[in-house]
Order: C-alpha cells, then sequence, then structure tokens
C-alpha cells in the first residue's frame, strides 16, 4: 500500500461518513452520543484488518473463478461474505450489544451501520489505492450502499435480540445470516465474468433493497421507547 495520500483517504472515507451522518439523523426520538457513534466506528475500522488477512489466505484456496458458477459461488459465499460480515457481526456483538447507551431497537440499526461503514471506510481506501481515485464515485453509489444494505438488517435483528434475552441467539444468528445472504448474492452478481447485466443486477438490487429497508427503518422507530405518544402530543 502506498503513502497515504490525503484525497486517497478524503475519497474512501467521504461516502461512508455521509451514509453515518444520514443514519444517525435518522434516529428522531432519542438521538445517541458522539462517543458510541465514533467507536462504533472505529470498532468498523479496526475489524477490517484481520478479515482482510482472512481473505488473503481464503481467496487464493478458491483459484481464477473466469467464468465457472462454482468458484464464483464459493468465492463469494465461502471467503469474502462469511469473513467479512462476521467481523462485522462480533464487533456489534460484544461492542454495541453490552454498551448502556443501546436503549431502544433503533440503536442496533444506528451501530451495525457504524460499523459497516468503518469497515466499507478502509476497504474503499484499499481499492482506490490501487486502483486509483477514479474509482471513488464508481464505490460510492455501489460498494458503499452496498455494506449499507449488509448491516440493516444485521442491526434490525440485533435491536429485537438486545430487548429479547429468551431469543437473543436466534436473533443475533439469523442477523448474521441474512447480512452474509445479502453480501454474498451481491457479490457474486458483481464478480462473475459472463455478462455486465448481472454485475448491472446487482447495484439495481441494492438500491431496492434500501427502499425495502425503510420499513425496518419505520418498525424499529416505531418500537422506540422515547417516542412521544399520544397523549403527549396533546391528541
Amino acid at each position: 500500500m502506498s503513502t497515504l495520500s490525503p484525497l486517497i483517504l478524503i475519497l474512501a472515507a467521504l461516502p461512508g461518513l455521509l451514509v453515518c451522518w444520514a443514519v444517525y439523523r435518522a434516529d428522531r426520538y432519542e438521538r445517541e452520543s458522539v462517543l458510541p457513534v465514533m467507536c462504533c466506528y472505529v470498532l468498523g475500522v479496526a475489524i477490517t484488518f484481520p478479515a482482510i488477512s482472512v481473505e488473503k489466505v481464503l481467496i487464493p484456496m478458491v483459484g481464477e473463478i473466469e467464468k465457472d458458477p462454482i468458484l464464483t459461488g464459493l468465492l463469494a459465499f465461502g471467503a469474502i461474505a462469511p469473513v467479512e460480515e462476521f467481523m462485522k457481526w462480533f464487533a456489534l456483538l460484544f461492542g454495541a450489544m453490552v454498551w448502556r447507551f443501546f436503549n431502544e431497537p433503533f440503536d442496533g440499526i444506528v451501530y451495525s451501520v457504524m460499523i459497516s461503514m468503518g469497515f466499507a471506510s478502509v476497504e474503499n481506501f484499499y481499492y482506490l489505492d490501487i486502483f486509483g481515485p477514479e474509482t471513488a464515485l464508481l464505490r460510492a453509489f455501489t460498494a458503499i450502499p452496498a455494506h449499507l444494505v449488509f448491516a440493516i438488517p444485521m442491526g434490525y435483528y440485533a435491536g429485537l435480540a438486545k430487548f429479547d434475552p429468551r431469543a437473543r441467539i436466534h436473533l443475533m444468528m439469523r442477523g448474521l445470516l441474512v447480512a452474509i445472504l445479502l453480501h454474498g448474492a451481491y457479490d457474486f452478481l458483481v464478480l462473475q465474468n459472463w455478462t455486465k447485466w448481472l454485475s448491472t443486477l446487482g447495484a439495481i438490487a441494492v438500491y431496492l433493497c434500501l427502499y425495502y429497508f425503510g420499513a425496518l427503518f419505520r418498525e424499529h422507530l416505531q418500537r422506540s421507547p422515547f417516542r412521544p405518544r399520544e397523549s403527549e402530543v396533546g391528541i
């Protein structure tokens, strides 16, 4: 990796930070303190390095995928998606889940997104450093939203798990599984070498998921114990 370029650092971090700001602002009833939000972002940055180290071992084991759908699937679902999503899940489970700041279901989404954007920012820098700053715009509208898509259901289930001790393990595992499946499907479409149309489909699917996942935002906001009740607003 070359000497840190201020331009590369800004281009790599800015899209993820904008996503963090948007999700932070969406927490309308009891917005988080800056400290836990920053800690989650830093956790996301930190877990990127062991994830990359593990992937450097697993990816060569898969070999050149060329146009082989089995190898492409193995790379996406066996070497990349589970490693990256497990590391994010691990940070969420043993980081944010135990904090007293986590006091409403929507916090699960907020903290999950912060971790994911920290991860995505380092990953972004890695690719921009290799392929140049001209790739920044493409990744800002593909890879960064994709990591947001993977983070939302993981955070949604973490928000449920936090306040349901009996089903905590089941819900957390469900969030991890959904994130891995989404990530693997996206990578499969992006990594395949048959046609660019499938790569385009992957990008379109990201935005369709974001539209659908708006319902998960609204559901957790409705569950907020800090949401004003009708009697409190004079209705």
